[in-house]
């Protein structure tokens, strides 16, 4: 090669080099462009999306609390703006891009739905005032009673938020439970489905005799005595009589709603009964169940210190009698303590019906222990076994007989009298269901360790050794006349003795 073509070949690399090194300099250069620009750009103010004009360009927004009419830049498309969204405006005020919806603001309650767009809201202090519901609100599933976020300044309810102290309190329930799984109560059951479903089937008769339907129902008696699955039983009878085939059951505990901070309670009460009518406004028939009903609403003036009970009931005559209707709606109470309640919440008008569910009598347990030990249930097989109905006639006549061998407590009473309190005498059909799961479990037992397959009579009798026990072991450890009036004796007890424990 010579001198002059090596020469020309150093040339070129140097060429090439310093062409790479400019081509660097220049892109190195267009970013520091791209950068001053951009740390040069006038800031951007956000706002709220109102409304859009597609044929002007034009858009109402909300600027700091104030409603103004701004022009929109060409790359932004105004149909996929929604109500309440947020828009980027920048120093010559004109729209040029979209944002988010807003995160933060206050807590309002939905008292009532205006349109597709709109809500009543309630504000502080208890007063009410209208906002504009926000894009994602607008597809039919906000429901008043609920909980929103709302912007003051803007006027807008941007999403639904769920408070889980009050949302589990109003999720709706759909009970499988029907009369047909509940025994030993029939004369309730017929009273109850009197007063409720006679007007839902014949409802000219009782326009033609001016006569309005049953608006409540309170069960009162000792516990266990199955208040719980009536309501629920009624819930879901109620269905056969909604156009949409469904039905719903507000289930809520007394206790749940007492809490320290003064209106809390009613703005609980008033959100239920908001949730209800909601519901109700379908068609759908709606029931409220109060389990507990004597720690919500007793007897006003009985407090021992806040007297909560002052604001509470009233608040819950006045969901009741209130102007707005409670059509679909019913009242279920239930408590194991009546003579606490409130006597204006028991008045007619109110809880019209009042049922006693008492403890079975000896028929009524043989149907309840036929629900538990149905023929479903494996049983043993060998020469000394018994049928299910023969278990069920031995355990029955086991809890029903007033001899030694079921005699648990000795009552005294304040005019000196003794009493002897047997195991019929609180018996229950949660005590039976409870005696008929012990012995099943009995039965499990003796599969795994002893091969022995199949429930026997022994096991049902070992199930109902344990509840006697556990019963004495209650009895004792509490106030003799709370626990008397709790499980509906009416002597006027002040001490119990276990029976079995003075004997050994």
């Amino acid at each position: 090669m010579s001198s002059e073509q090596t020469e020309l070949s150093i040339l070129e690399q140097k060429n090439a080099h310093l062409s790479a090194a400019l081509t660097q300099v220049r892109q190195e250069l267009v970013r520091l462009r791209e950068q001053l620009k951009h740390v040069n750009q006038p800031p951007l103010t956000f706002g709220v999306f109102h409304r859009g004009n597609t044929d002007s360009r034009s858009v109402e927004v909300y600027v700091s609390g104030r409603l103004m009419r701004l022009a929109v830049a060409t790359q932004v498309d105004i149909t996929s703006i929604s109500p309440g969204q947020r828009v980027l405006i920048d120093d010559k005020m004109v729209v040029v891009g979209v944002g988010e919806y807003s995160r933060v603001g206050e807590l309002a309650q939905v008292a009532e739905l205006i349109g597709t767009d709109r809500a009543v809201v309630s504000a502080e202090a208890g007063s009410h005032r209208i906002v504009e519901l926000a894009g994602p609100l607008r597809h039919g599933t906000l429901r008043p009673g609920e909980s929103v976020l709302v912007d003051t300044r803007t006027a807008f309810a941007y999403e639904r938020v769920v408070r889980q102290d009050v949302e589990q309190l109003l999720t709706p329930e759909i009970p499988q439970v029907t009369f047909d799984d509940i025994g030993g109560l029939d004369e309730q059951i017929e009273t109850i489905r009197q007063a409720i479903e006679l007007p839902l089937r014949h409802p000219e008769l009782y326009r033609q005799y001016g006569l309005r339907p049953t608006k409540g129902i309170l069960l009162y008696g000792p516990p266990g005595s199955g208040k719980t699955l009536i309501a629920q039983a009624l819930a879901h009878s109620l269905r056969d009589f909604s156009s949409s085939g469904e039905g719903y059951f507000l289930s809520i505990k007394g206790p749940e709603l007492l809490t320290k901070f003064v209106g809390e309670t009613e703005r609980q009460i008033r959100a239920i009964f908001a949730r209800a009518r909601a519901l109700a406004s379908a068609k759908v028939p709606v029931v409220i169940f109060f389990d507990e009903m004597e720690a919500l609403f007793r007897t006003r003036g009985t407090g021992i210190s806040s007297d909560v009970e002052t604001m509470v009931v009233p608040q819950l005559l006045a969901e009741m009698d209130g102007v707005e209707s409670l059509d679909n709606v019913v009242i279920v109470g239930a408590s194991n303590r009546a003579d606490m309640i409130d006597p204006a919440v028991l008045r007619p008008g109110r809880l019209d019906v009042r049922i006693r569910i008492d403890r079975p009598n000896l028929s009524s347990a043989r149907e309840i222990f036929k629900k538990h030990l149905d023929a479903s249930v494996p049983l043993h097989t060998g020469s000394d076994s018994l049928s299910h109905d023969e278990m069920i006639s031995r355990a029955v006549d086991h809890l029903y007989r007033r001899q030694a061998d079921t005699a648990l407590l000795s009552a005294r009473t304040h005019s000196g009298a003794e009493r002897t309190i047997y195991l019929a005498d609180i018996v229950s059909g949660a005590m039976i269901a409870g005696i008929v799961e012990r012995a099943k479990k009995y039965a499990i037992l003796d599969t795994i360790e002893n091969s022995r397959h199949g429930m026997t009579s022994e096991h049902l009798m070992r199930g109902l050794d344990d509840e006697i026990r556990e019963s004495m072991e209650l009895a004792t450890r509490q106030s003799p006349s709370d626990w008397a009036r709790t499980i509906g004796l009416d002597q006027d007890i002040v001490e119990i003795r276990p029976i079995k424990k003075e004997d050994e």
